[in-house]
């Protein structure tokens, strides 16, 4: 282990910089502050931008698996040190892509379900890094939607295509949770663009659903404004995947205390494995701390009154 250290060290001071690569499946606008947070944390372990490192970043704008796929081959083709892969799909095709270049994923669901680790404690290969639990949070979401509306029965789900991993993971869980609570889930695939997005609503118009929820993506991150905005055009209550949303005037939201601190833990995880750390040999982590954050604001603005039990829930309350 000092041998490596050594190895790195001397790196370092002989003026290597290593290369990493940055493999989104969204928007460089929407994906900014969590890259933001990253590069800071970088920072601060001694990792400068142009000094040490340099960053390729690569993003897909939402443009399917092909285009990850392509974007994936680039990286390996330059010869990068280390991927950071965001989301299941991003993670898909930078692994397809190499089992040689170490991959830190952040934000992953069901890193093991998806087969991107052989399990949390022992990753197994060449990925390793933060995962998500967006499996796990959906269940709670629809709990607290259900708790939130009056004689809530139709909700409508915002949801990518079959065959993606991030949706499929997903809905495994919520369709047999919305069973469990007696609750009908209207699903409505759309593409998280502005004309998909606008569709959707007049569908869940149609199907009379009373509450919106959407499957947690980046693609439906990146596009929280406009959910947001057409959530309240259409007095819809809605509870989302992530507090940057009720921060643009969504109603509530269910999530890790800090998402942002994902992408400092992976920015560990690099230096790590920069400084000759196996990704097999780190195990994956997973968020403790969540939060309900609720907007008074926007309750009162679509005429819904959140029921004091829901609301002495709440780790945070917009007045």
């Amino acid at each position: 282990m000092l041998f490596a250290l050594c190895i790195a060290a001397t790196a370092q001071q002989t003026g290597k910089i290593f290369r990493i690569g940055f493999l989104f499946n969204s928007t460089a606008s929407g994906s900014a502050s969590l890259v933001d947070a990253f590069r800071q944390e970088l920072s601060k372990l001694g990792w400068i931008e142009g000094k040490n490192i340099t960053i390729e970043y690569r993003f897909a704008e939402n443009k399917g698996p092909e285009r990850l796929t392509e974007l994936a081959a680039d990286l390996v083709g330059l010869k990068v040190d280390l991927i950071v892969a965001s989301a299941p799909p991003s993670v898909s095709a930078a692994k397809n892509a190499t089992s040689a270049i170490p991959i830190v994923i952040t934000n992953t669901v069901d890193p093991v379900g998806a087969g991107f680790v052989a399990s949390l404690a022992r990753p197994g290969g060449n990925v390793t890094g933060f995962s998500g639990l967006a499996v796990e949070l959906g269940t709670k979401r629809l709990e607290i939607l259900k708790d939130t509306v009056p004689k809530l029965i139709r909700v409508g789900l915002l949801r990518g295509p079959t065959g993606s991993i991030t949706t499929d993971l997903q809905m495994k869980e919520l369709r047999p949770a919305a069973l469990a609570l007696k609750l009908k889930l209207e699903e409505i695939e759309t593409q998280p663009d502005a004309k998909g997005l606008e569709s959707a609503f007049q569908t869940a118009k149609q199907k009379r659903v009373q509450a919106i929820m959407t499957i947690a993506t980046r693609g439906f991150f990146a596009e929280r404004k406009r959910i947001v905005e057409l959530a309240s055009n259409y007095r819809l209550p809605a509870i989302f995947f992530q507090k940057e949303f009720v921060d643009e005037g969504g109603l509530m939201s269910y999530d890790v205390a800090d998402r942002t601190d994902s992408y400092r833990r992976v920015a560990y995880y690099v230096d790590k494995i920069l400084k000759g750390t196996k990704p097999a040999d780190l195990p994956v982590e997973q968020a403790t701390k969540f939060e309900l954050v609720i907007n008074l604001k926007t309750a009162k603005q679509i005429g819904l009154t959140i029921p004091p039990n829901v609301l002495t829930r709440a780790d945070r309350v917009i007045r």
